[in-house]
């Protein structure tokens, strides 16, 4: 697929896309409406019943739903957007094909959008994308610059009645942003003016095809920001033409002042330094963990090599309002039992959400719900390892049995196998299947002072599960 498969005018035909309410489908889909396309789609998750309040949400913005049966396919110029791993068994694919409607993905409909515009910034790296994503989103729009945001979570900033599920900003300045994805293989398509690379870790592909992969984005890019602090990232540096780096290392060019950063339970203070021109400027951050101070970090990198100078981005990040399923504290009980809603699923993004909840008083009871039985055989002895590690002895891991739409995918290895692992390294953990009898146990252990964090990706009902334990809890 090349770019002149999109047309110049978006409007020109109408567009269907199949799963519609996906992380990364729904933010495109309302970029496309945006753009006063005529934009239509299905979901599996619709026709089971799941997340009404995200469909009624999307039909209120103007978008036509369909049930997944094909019926929403009747028109030869429509163009269809859906993942290339989706089945041809699937009655839009099968029903589009009939017809001859042009296919692209997700991605390719993304990265053609992302290539067209003036200054392209993509942001990169197993870990911390959405964050960052957000972060310049607001650093650029707080500076005037207009952006369009293309993100896989909701961004609060952005949040209004009339759009609820603001995981996508449309802007006329020329900016598009974007977080990338190395998963499928797709960030090779992207050319960006600023690419940010945050982090190189074990998650859907081996470290190989990760260095691959991250090294060809990098020598696409004009410029780059790098994480001085990751090791296999900063090993990538010499591929890019231009490099600002950034991190808690003293080499890094934007950076931490020694010493001056703290982290309460609720925000991260610290001093950055341009170390370019030696000034110093005080940031307050409403968010907690040395992870999002470094997220911070990467984000006034790469909206300093677009243009944005540092203090204006330092300035902007104090008013920063995170994202839904990002360390969100649904709530506390009236005895004090804390509930959080987190993405966590591959290892260093749950290494970085327990090392956060453990720098606060009170146990850990963390539940797991893993995204996949593919990514739990890839990635099971590195989780397994980060749980024991991060823990402590009175904290309690629960495995639930990962989860499962439908589709043909190999089940025979699930959560025991971790839970085991995490046991016999000498940590409590259980493994219970039902996600629904994993509340039950945890409204029957949890104590006044518990921190409950609900720890999973691919499944937007996680964050309704939250909410409804926070209600059980005394």
């Amino acid at each position: 697929m090349t770019d002149a498969h999109v047309p110049l005018d978006l409007a020109a035909r109408p567009w269907f896309f199949c799963g519609i309410g996906g992380s990364g489908m729904l933010p495109l889909a309302q970029i496309l409406k945006a753009a006063g396309a005529e934009v239509a789609g299905s979901d599996r998750s619709r026709d089971q019943g799941r997340t009404p309040e995200k469909f009624a949400a999307l039909e209120a913005q103007g978008f036509t739903l369909f049930p997944q049966d094909g019926s929403g396919i009747s028109n030869p110029q429509q163009i269809l957007v859906a993942s290339a791993a989706i089945e041809d068994s699937v009655p839009e694919i099968a029903r589009a094909a009939e017809l001859g409607c042009l296919r692209l993905t997700r991605a390719q409909l993304l990265s053609a959008l992302f290539n067209r515009a003036p200054t392209g910034v993509a942001v990169a790296g197993t870990s911390g994308k959405s964050t960052v994503t957000a972060m310049l989103a607001w650093i650029m729009s707080e500076a005037g610059l207009d952006p369009t945001i293309m993100n896989g979570a909701v961004m609060k900033n952005f949040v209004t009645s009339d759009n609820p599920l603001a995981s996508a900003r449309i802007g006329a300045g020329g900016v598009f942003v974007s977080e990338v994805d190395e998963s499928d293989g797709s960030i090779a398509l992207y050319r960006p003016a600023v690419g940010v690379l945050l982090n190189v870790s074990l998650d859907h592909k081996s470290m190989a095809e990760l260095r691959a992969l991250f090294g060809d984005f990098l020598a696409a890019s004009a410029s780059a920001a790098i994480n001085a602090d990751d090791a296999e990232a900063l090993a990538l540096r010499h591929l890019a033409a231009e490099v600002l780096t950034f991190g808690f290392a003293a080499s890094a060019e934007i950076g931490v002042v020694e010493g001056s950063a703290a982290f309460g339970a609720g925000s991260s203070t610290a001093t950055i330094c341009d170390r370019r021109s030696g000034v110093e400027h005080p940031l307050h951050l409403p968010m907690p963990g040395r992870h999002n101070l470094s997220n911070a970090l990467a984000a006034l990198a790469g909206a300093n090599l677009a243009g944005v100078p540092l203090a204006d981005g330092v300035a902007a990040l104090a008013r920063f309002a995170g994202l839904a399923r990002r360390f969100d504290v649904i709530g506390t009980s009236p005895a004090g039992v804390t509930v959080i809603d987190d993405f966590g699923h591959n290892p260093e993004k749950c290494a970085a959400t327990l090392r956060t909840l453990k720098t606060s008083p009170g146990h850990v009871i963390a539940l797991f719900q893993p995204h996949g039985y593919g990514p739990l055989r890839q990635m099971g002895a590195e989780l397994a390892e980060t749980f024991a590690r991060e823990l402590g002895p009175d904290d309690i891991a629960i495995f639930t049995d990962p989860v499962y739409f439908g589709g043909t995918v190999d089940r025979s290895e699930g959560s025991e196998r971790i839970v085991a692992l995490i046991a016999g390294a000498g940590r409590t953990a259980v493994h219970i299947a039902d996600r629904d009898e994993a509340g039950d146990f945890i409204a029957a252990h949890a104590k006044p002072g518990d921190r409950v964090v609900i720890m999973g990706a691919r499944d937007d009902t996680l964050t309704q599960f939250a909410r409804d334990l926070l209600a059980r809890l005394p």
